[in-house]
């Protein structure tokens, strides 16, 4: 392995805060290393990208050593998506990729352009000039390996690193250069947190279209609070049952490494003060939160991308689910809420269960492709369904959390569909058109509307 190779899989992260842990340490009198990530509305435009550079300038000018990672300009990825469709519906993904990895090889270069014009040393890194190391499973790609030989030298010599999410470059099988390969939609938050972890930087702060983490969609419900703090758990949960924070991915990853995730606006004016002193939300491990047994419930979160799926009459025998889901499973297809219904007199049951609705025409393909094999009767599905989950840590030592949640539901005429739960999350199955009224009552009971919030 190169010089300066680290091994994600490998590394631990370990806290060189001289004082209390969640002091910034920019705050402090150490050189921080921090990577700051924009996304596309961020990036959307030379003036938009000037203003990303002046940001990126006053964290140098504290003292920092900054690398950045860059997304695309927004609608650049769709835009580049629609030219492979057009070009062929059965385009080879490894030539996808070299398509759809161009945005952010772009707006690498204007960021580095931008700093150097505001008197900041910069150069841009491609993927696989660092390289970021991933495997070769084209357009959905896994990140294993990062070298920072050469990301090192250029930090410690005062540069800023611009490097493009979203892209890497897979180690070909002969000995050659490999292949360029994307992360998958979302993946330059991964990114981010990856070259965090393997620079070890003291904080990934991550500039979004919101300025933090809120107990709910405040669009839905006004009185809804930024969190100070979040722990990985409670945030993976949220992003997997409908968040859109933060991509599932990165969460994951920053649990794993105990990277520092700071999540916050990047439209706060241009005189706006540094992250440091005006923070959005931490992503954090629950030794930073304090009495996490007297938080009840962190978030409540919705998601209308699920379709519902029941099978009528499936045998009650040995075997029979398992004729259901091994097929789904071998297409990739995550399956979320199950439920098996009482057998009826005739040794018959009812089997319900959850996609999401962009996998709900494959499913449907590979259920009747096995319906000799399954034994059911009748196939009926539902896209009018919404997924309303309540997310936090507390509830590992509180009960009845789940008792509230049916009980206000029950109150208002929200019939429940289906149910789900794990440690720290219960999630109910409703109909669409009662997803924002069971958000506003559930963040009510829970007690989470801000009592200095506009009603």
């Amino acid at each position: 392995m190169p010089a300066g190779s680290i091994v994600l899989l490998a590394i631990t992260m370990t806290a060189t805060y001289q004082d209390d842990p969640s002091t910034p340490r920019s705050l402090a009198t150490q050189m921080a290393r921090i990577v700051m990530k924009f996304g596309g509305t961020s990036m959307a435009g030379i003036e938009r990208i000037r203003s990303v550079a002046a940001r990126v300038k006053r964290e140098v000018e504290a003292g920092n050593q900054v690398a950045v990672v860059v997304s695309a300009m927004a609608g650049e990825t769709d835009r580049l998506v629609g030219f492979c469709r057009e070009a062929s519906s059965l385009y080879d993904p490894r030539e996808y990729d070299v398509v759809v990895s161009a945005g952010e090889q772009i707006t690498s270069g204007l960021l580095a352009i931008a700093l150097q014009a505001a008197g900041v040393k910069a150069r841009s890194w491609m993927g696989w000039q660092l390289p970021i190391h991933t495997d070769d499973a084209f357009a959905k790609a896994r990140i294993g390996t990062i070298d920072t030989a050469a990301l090192d030298a250029s930090l410690n010599a005062g540069e800023v690193a611009v490097i493009p999410g979203f892209q890497g470059i897979a180690d070909d099988a002969h000995g050659g250069r490999g292949r360029v390969t994307t992360l998958g939609r979302g993946g330059s938050d991964t990114s981010a947190v990856a070259v965090a972890a393997a620079m070890k930087a003291d904080r990934c702060d991550i500039y979004t279209d919101v300025d933090g983490v809120y107990t709910t969609d405040p669009r839905i419900v006004p009185r809804a609070r930024k969190l100070a703090k979040v722990t990985y758990e409670e945030m993976l949960e949220l992003a997997s049952v409908g968040a859109k924070v933060l991509q599932t991915r990165s969460v994951g990853l920053a649990m794993k490494e105990q990277v520092r995730v700071q999540v916050l606006s990047s439209f706060t004016g241009e005189d706006a003060p540094m992250a440091d002193t005006l923070p959005g939300t931490m992503i954090v491990g629950e030794e930073e939160i304090e009495d996490v047994e007297r938080q009840l419930i962190t978030g409540i979160a919705h998601d209308k991308n699920e379709a519902k799926i029941t099978l009528i009459s499936v045998p009650d025998k040995p075997g029979a689910v398992a004729a259901i889901f091994e097929p789904l499973a071998a297409a990739n297809i995550n399956v979320d809420m199950i439920i098996q219904n009482i057998a009826h007199n005739h040794g018959s049951t009812d089997v319900t269960f959850t996609v999401p609705s962009a996998d709900l025409a494959r499913s449907l393909e590979s259920l009747n492709q096995g319906r000799e094999a399954i034994g059911f009767s009748e196939l009926v599905h539902d896209t009018r369904v919404a997924k309303i989950s309540v997310v936090g840590v507390g509830m590992r030592s509180h009960a009845g959390v789940a008792s509230t949640m049916f009980t206000t539901l029950g109150a208002r005429g929200i019939n429940i569909q289906a149910i789900s739960t794990s440690e720290i999350k219960v999630s109910v199955l409703i109909h669409e058109d009662e997803t924002e009224l069971a958000v506003r009552v559930l963040h009510t009971a829970y007690g989470l509307d801000a009592v200095d919030a506009a009603a």
